[in-house]
Parts: C-alpha cells; structure tokens; sequence
C-alpha cells in the first residue's frame, strides 16, 4: 500500500465546514469524525482533517496564523470539472471562485474556502 496523507486544517465550524464539502460532491470518513473533526475524502490515498480550532491547537499546542498556511492544490479529470467545482463552491459561500487560468497544458480557478484556506483546483491535459 502506498502512503497516505492526511492534511489537518482548522475550521471554525465543524458542521458548516461539512455541509461546504458535502455540498461539492465530496464524501467524508465516519470512522475518523466527531464533533471536533471531519475526515474530508479525496481519494483512497488522500483526505483531509477538519479540525475545530481549538481542537486543532491543543495536538502541539500551537497558536492561530494570521496569514496563508499552505495552498491545497487539487487535481480533476477535465476542464469543466474545474469550472463546476469553482462554480459550486462560489455558491455555497466560497470566495474568488470567478478566475480561471491557463499555464500551457494545465488549466485551473481556485477559491478560499468558508475559513479562507486556499484551495487550487487544477486540470493538465494528458498529451
């Protein structure tokens, strides 16, 4: 088995931060959500773990950003993919989901998510 990865980030509502996920398509792990946490799914390799704040501070007792952290870049399966994904995250309450970019054979939006992480969706031509 290849190794897995788990990114934790931390939300401000566990519940909103799931019902943004869910409402993009995207599926969530029981056997590692609780009210403080919501195991996201992207694939059988990745997922991500959604931490209430507080929560997320108390494993290493770290304190709070006040700027970007990491940019989450994920890939899709076409370009239309990466506009109905930018599209349904603008509608469910994300921010800068509107722009689209192209870099030769790879086109993208991205959109900051209900806690402002920034996430790219991307889309790379296969030739």
């Amino acid at each position: 088995m290849g190794r897995m990865i788990f990114p934790n980030l931390p939300v401000k509502d566990v519940a909103k931060a799931r019902e943004f996920w869910s409402g993009l398509g995207f599926e969530f792990n029981e056997d590692f959500s609780s009210a403080d946490a919501a195991c996201l799914v992207i694939n059988d390799q990745a997922s991500v773990m959604l931490l209430a704040d507080d929560f997320f501070h108390g494993f290493h007792d770290t304190v709070p950003h006040t700027g970007t952290e990491m940019l989450l870049c994920l890939a899709v399966e076409s370009r239309e993919e990466v506009d109905q994904l930018c599209e349904a995250a603008g509608a469910a309450g994300a921010t800068d989901a509107d722009a689209r970019v192209e870099h030769g054979p790879m086109y993208g939006g991205s959109f900051s998510d209900l806690d402002g992480h920034l996430w790219e969706i991307m889309w790379m031509s296969p030739s």
